[in-house]
């Protein structure tokens, strides 16, 4: 596995995000604990060296079981996680915008404690919250750098004016954002910011929520209680013509022999030396074939082709989820 820079934080460049492994796709008795850790143990033995969690995820189950996956093999794993996502009410977590530096602390010491450490790799900031200002963000998690507990600051879903505001109080190893052939809007304005910075790319959804992979081909692929149903661009025609966009990376991916999703990982691996993708998934037959995109390799027509591709139809996130992204 070849690995990438975050800013001076190395990585594989093929990670694995954990999400789904809490259940977001998949409902509670849909879960095998022990097939995830499964997957993060073959991860592991493929080269993955990048493991993203969150608080949230569960909440707290996805750090458990990463926790769990990974101990006794500490040493060969770069651990990152979020906050910022959860409040406490009368003793519970509730799903809420909060980055006040002490709610920080309080989320750094349940981190550790779920994850079974003694120091986070790469902590991020997992949304913006309107009513902390970023340079008390950046200085709570500056203090924790400085006691050893945090080793690089992250940001998710940041602006360009807030990444520099926060990049100037401590530096910013890792901005991470949705991006993926159905996902380019960071290329005019946010990318080149990282580059100017120094700071690295950590795409999430790098397979379109599992659109890009070629296996969803109508809502009745998913489960009932799967968010994608109510997802802009899974819905009406907006489906149809996303189908359409994945036809041709598959078209191009058989003339290589590889399947969509490595195709689409692929391309993503083409964009810089700076960008570390991680796509998500519980199951040791995905975590393989995506790891098999590092040995890809598209010609500039093929990249030219996947470079000129309808963008994708619809939002990338419903109202309510799109408003918790920083504008």
């Amino acid at each position: 596995m070849q690995h990438i820079s975050l800013g001076t934080l190395d990585v594989s460049r093929i990670g694995l995000g954990a999400m789904t492994m809490a259940g977001v796709y998949t409902s509670e008795g849909g879960l095998d604990d022990a097939e995830s850790i499964d997957t993060i143990h073959r991860a592991l033995d493929l080269g993955v060296t990048h493991i993203d969690t969150a608080e949230v995820y569960g909440p707290f189950h996805s750090e458990e079981l990463v926790g769990k996956a990974v101990e006794g093999r500490r040493d060969q794993v770069v651990i990152a996680t979020k906050f910022g996502n959860l409040a406490w009410r009368d003793g519970r977590p509730e799903l809420a915008l909060n980055s006040r530096p002490d709610t920080i602390r309080v989320a750094i010491e349940g981190s550790l404690r779920r994850l079974r450490t003694d120091h986070v790799d790469l902590y991020y900031q997992h949304r913006v919250d309107p009513d902390t200002p970023i340079e008390d963000v950046a200085g709570a998690v500056g203090e924790l750098i400085a006691e050893g507990k945090v080793l690089h600051f992250g940001l998710s879903e940041a602006s360009a004016g807030t990444i520099r505001r926060a990049h100037a109080v401590t530096p910013v190893s890792a901005l991470q954002t949705e991006y993926s052939l159905w996902s380019r809007d960071l290329e005019d304005e946010i990318l080149p910011v990282l580059r100017e910075l120094g700071i690295g790319l950590v795409p999430y959804s790098p397979l379109g929520h599992g659109l890009l992979t070629g296996q969803i081909r109508s809502v009745d692929d998913f489960a009932p209680d799967d968010w994608r149903r109510t997802n802009p661009r899974f819905t009406g025609e907006n489906f149809t013509r996303n189908l359409a966009l994945v036809d041709e990376v598959r078209a191009i991916g058989s003339e290589i022999g590889a399947t969509p999703a490595q195709t689409a990982l692929a391309w993503i691996l083409s964009r810089g030396n700076d960008i570390a993708p991680i796509p998500g998934t519980r199951r040791v037959a995905r975590v393989e074939e995506n790891i098999g995109a590092d040995a890809v390799e598209l010609s500039a027509d093929q990249l030219d082709r996947l470079n000129s591709l309808t963008p994708a139809s619809g939002a990338r996130h419903d109202e309510a989820n799109m408003a918790r992204v920083d504008g």
